[in-house]
């Protein structure tokens, strides 16, 4: 069965600094039509970095929406455009202070599909240099480390509750059996 719906129109919504809503009018498989709202976001990434003793680094910031401190793996925002590969490196120099001499991809997160079209670009950092950090104006944080072993055990217990954080750590869980 063809699955693949036709865009038909669109309405801008709302033009914001980040996000961008629009209304579109579709046509599904079956010929009828339907309405979609979506949220574009120029994406992200977001890095599992461990150290030297396996430990990964974690930060703590208030985050708006949920009204509370998240735990999670340092991320950022992609600029359109911007190269993913790059953003990381970036987001990790600037969050924890740590270059990465090993360096690799863990996939792609769609974090939710049935309204925004963000994809969240998931590394793996290793073999750590530490320097200063370099937080945006707006952005405070707390930096932690901890046991890469127990951030498995606090994914699986649901005290981390961030959606690329528990993609990131149980796929390098899988694929690297740490």
């Amino acid at each position: 069965m063809e699955l693949t719906e036709k865009r038909l129109s669109t309405e801008q919504i709302f033009d914001g600094r980040i996000l961008h809503i629009r209304r579109d009018l579709v046509e599904l498989p079956d010929g009828t039509q339907s309405v979609r709202e979506v949220v574009d976001h120029p994406g992200g990434v977001c890095i599992l970095a461990l150290d030297e003793e396996n430990q990964a680094l974690l930060v703590s910031q208030f985050r708006y929406p949920y009204e509370r401190v998240v735990r999670e793996l340092p991320a950022g925002k992609l600029e359109y455009g911007e190269d993913p590969d790059a953003a990381a490196i970036r987001e990790l120099k600037e969050e924890t202070g740590a270059a990465p001499g090993e360096f690799r991809s863990l996939g792609e997160l769609y974090p939710s599909p049935g309204y925004c079209g963000e994809i969240i670009r998931m590394y793996l950092a290793r073999d750590l240099s530490f320097g200063e950090t370099h937080l945006d104006a707006d952005e405070f944080l707390n930096l932690e480390r901890i046991p890469f072993s127990q951030l498995v055990e606090q994914v699986l217990s649901g005290e981390i509750k961030d959606a690329k954080t528990i993609a990131a750590v149980l796929k390098a869980k899988l694929l690297l059996d740490l």
